[in-house]
C-alpha cells in the first residue's frame, strides 16, 4: 500500500511538471517538427480577401506547414510591429515602411513579394466625377482618405505633389485622413473627404458603381512594381530555415499559379477559400480580382524595389545616406524562381 501511494504521488508530480511545461511552451510543443522548427505559422488575415500564403496552403503548396490566423490586419506598420515582437510569425507591408522600421532597429527580412501594381492592379487616388479637383495644385487644403499613414499611399501622394511643383509648405496643406479601406468609397461619396485612395478589389468595385474618376495612379509615378513583401524576423529565419524555405517556395508557386491560371479559375478558388472560413465572410468582392500586381516571377525580390524608396527617404530627410542598404533588407535564397 505504501509503495502504491509513493507511485501515485510520483505520477502526480510528473503530470504537474508536464502540464507546466505544456502551458509555458504550448506553441513550440504543438508546432515544432523533429528538428525543432516551427510548423504552425501565426499571422493576420484580411476579411473577404485571400493573401498568397493562404492560397498556397489551399493549393497544397505548404507541405506540412499550417497557418493559424490570430487577428485581422490593420496595416503594414502594425504587421511589422507584431512580427518584431513575436506575436505573429510573418507579416507583410509596403517596402518603404519596411525600410523605415529597419532603420529604427527592427531586424526583419523580406523573403517574397506580397502585392504590387500593374496596369490591372494598382493604387489610385479618386474623386467624385463632378469634383473641381483636376490637378495636384487643386489638392491644397483638401482631405485625402488613406488606409494608413507612413505607407504606400503617403509616399505616392507626396511624390505626385512634388513632381507637379508643389513646395513642401504647400504639401503640408494637403491633409491625409485615415479611413478604413472597406469604407473609403462610401466616405468619399458622402463628401466627408475630397479624394480617396482605392486599390485592388475595392477600387474595381467602386469603379463599377460609377460616378468617380482618377486624379493619378501609383503606376503613373513609378511604373509597374512590387510594392510590398512578406517578411520574418532575422532571428526567426535563423532558427527556422527549413520552415521559411517551404513557406517561400509555396508562396512563390501560388503567385505563379495565380499569374498563369485563367482568371475565372483563380476567382473560383479564392471564393472557395473565403467561403470555408468561419464568420460568414462575403465573397462578393472577389469577382473583381484581376491580377497579382507582382512584378517579378514567383515574387522574387529585385533590389530596385527597395532602392527607390531608400533614395526617396534620403531625399525626404528621413534617412541618412548609407544608413540602410537594400541588400540587408531582403533575401532570395529560398525562392526557386530567383534569377
Amino acid at each position: 500500500m505504501k509503495k502504491l501511494s509513493i507511485f501515485l504521488l510520483t505520477l502526480a508530480v510528473v503530470v504537474i511538471i508536464l502540464s507546466a511545461c505544456s502551458s509555458n511552451d504550448t506553441k513550440n510543443t504543438a508546432s515544432a517538427n523533429a528538428n525543432g522548427q516551427d510548423k504552425v505559422l501565426q499571422y493576420q488575415s484580411t476579411p473577404g480577401q485571400v493573401i498568397y500564403p493562404e492560397l498556397a496552403e489551399a493549393l497544397g503548396y505548404l507541405g506540412n506547414i499550417k497557418l493559424e490566423k490570430v487577428s485581422d490586419m490593420v496595416g503594414g506598420p502594425e504587421s511589422i510591429q507584431l512580427t518584431a515582437t513575436g506575436e505573429i510569425d510573418f507579416g507583410w507591408a509596403f517596402n518603404g515602411a519596411i525600410i523605415k522600421s529597419y532603420a529604427q532597429g527592427v531586424k526583419i527580412k523580406s523573403v517574397v513579394g506580397a502585392y504590387g501594381s500593374d496596369e490591372n492592379t494598382f493604387v489610385g487616388f479618386y474623386v467624385l466625377e463632378d469634383s473641381d479637383i483636376k490637378t495636384a495644385r487643386d489638392l491644397i487644403g483638401k482631405k485625402i482618405g488613406v488606409n494608413i499613414l507612413g505607407a504606400h499611399a503617403e509616399f505616392a501622394i507626396k511624390q505626385f505633389l512634388r513632381d507637379n511643383g508643389l513646395t513642401e509648405d504647400e504639401i503640408k496643406q494637403v491633409e491625409l485622413v485615415v479611413v478604413p479601406s472597406a469604407s473609403a468609397e462610401q466616405i468619399l461619396r458622402a463628401g466627408q473627404i475630397d479624394a480617396a485612395q482605392l486599390s485592388g478589389i475595392a477600387k474595381d468595385k467602386a469603379l463599377a458603381n460609377g460616378g468617380i474618376r482618377p486624379v493619378f495612379k501609383d503606376i503613373d509615378l513609378f511604373g509597374e512594381f512590387t510594392a510590398g513583401e512578406f517578411f520574418f524576423t532575422e532571428k526567426y529565419i535563423k532558427e527556422n530555415p527549413d520552415t521559411v524555405k517551404t513557406f517561400v517556395e509555396g508562396v512563390a508557386k501560388a503567385i505563379e499559379w495565380a499569374r498563369t491560371t485563367p482568371r475565372e479559375e483563380v476567382i473560383a478558388k479564392l471564393e472557395e477559400i473565403v467561403s470555408a472560413r468561419e464568420g460568414n465572410e462575403t465573397t462578393e468582392n472577389l469577382k473583381y480580382w484581376k491580377s497579382t500586381g507582382i512584378a517579378e516571377e514567383g515574387g522574387a525580390i529585385a533590389e530596385k524595389e527597395f532602392q527607390v524608396w531608400i533614395d526617396w527617404l534620403v531625399k525626404n530627410g528621413e534617412l541618412k545616406e548609407g544608413q540602410v542598404k537594400a541588400e540587408d533588407l531582403y533575401t532570395n535564397e529560398f525562392n526557386p524562381y530567383k534569377k
